[in-house]
């Protein structure tokens, strides 16, 4: 009679042991993976990327500076050239929605100079303000320019982690020390210390925050941000385009106004009115 309770008890023990194991087998397949805590969702379509490249003059001459609220910020800091490219870097994160923001702009921007591959599509948080606005991700992207070195860090994805975010790319530490030093008083205010997007164009202009609205994009799939850009009178175009021509200008002051095809006499006006201030 022992011998066959002991049995039982063995063959139980041995039946739970299984239960345990498979259901850690089932949290560990079903759980989120940290390693690599990308949340950027895929290669961004081609379709969607040659919307952006290939604005045409007469859009960005009838937009002029738009609706963009801030100008880049002129300030003299050191050169960070790379084998005598002037070098433009941008510290952001894929959660941050002023980020998501400013990436339509850049890319604009910066495609007027060069290429991008590997683009990616991500949206911000849909926590945060602003939620869930498509946008792209510099993650594991690359830019090819004969002008300048583009050089983005995507710090932190929209996986929330703890208090905060899994982390992405990490800063040098000279990229860090820029950060450290110019997103501060006396180069932007207190209240917005550590503001991102940060975007330090080789010493010469600062651009911290989105610089239009981010109201434009909210509910918008990313063919429909894109579509917009065709009509110089749209909300979106007035912001983005507009901001993109900002940004164009501060590039063509580090690139010695190279391209032509980018610094046009109506970049090179904005780029006055940027170094007036």
């Amino acid at each position: 009679m022992a011998k066959s309770s002991n049995t039982r008890l063995k063959y139980g023990l041995i039946a739970i042991g299984v239960a345990i194991v498979a259901f850690l087998i089932i949290l560990i397949v079903q759980s989120p993976t940290t390693s690599n805590p990308n949340a950027t969702d895929s290669l961004a379509p081609k379709s969607l990327v040659s919307k952006l490249t290939s604005i045409t003059a007469d859009i960005f001459n009838k937009v002029g500076l738009g609706t963009s609220t801030t100008l880049p910020k002129p300030i003299n800091g050191p050169s960070i050239s790379v084998n005598g490219k002037p070098q433009v870097v941008y510290l952001g994160a894929e959660y941050c929605p002023y980020c998501a923001t400013e990436r339509w702009a850049m890319v604009i921007a910066l495609s007027r100079f060069g290429e991008f591959s590997n683009l990616g599509t991500t949206h911000s948080s849909t926590t945060d303000v602003y939620p869930d606005t498509q946008t792209f991700s510099f993650h594991g992207s690359s830019f090819t320019s004969p002008y300048l070195v583009f050089s983005p860090v995507e710090m932190y994805s929209n996986v929330a982690q703890g208090n905060g975010y899994a982390t992405l790319d990490k800063p040098t530490s000279q990229e860090q020390n820029l950060m450290n030093t110019y997103d501060a008083p006396p180069y932007v205010p207190s209240s917005s210390s550590g503001a991102i997007p940060f975007i330090y164009f080789n010493g010469k202009y600062l651009v911290t925050g989105a610089t239009y609205s981010p109201s434009v994009l909210q509910g918008k799939t990313y063919d429909q941000i894109a579509n917009a850009l065709t009509n110089p009178n749209d909300p979106i175009t007035k912001g983005m385009v507009g901001a993109a021509n900002a940004l164009t200008a501060a590039i063509c002051g580090v690139t010695n106004n190279q391209p032509a095809s980018a610094c046009t006499p109506q970049i090179k006006a904005i780029e006055n009115q940027i170094n007036a201030q």
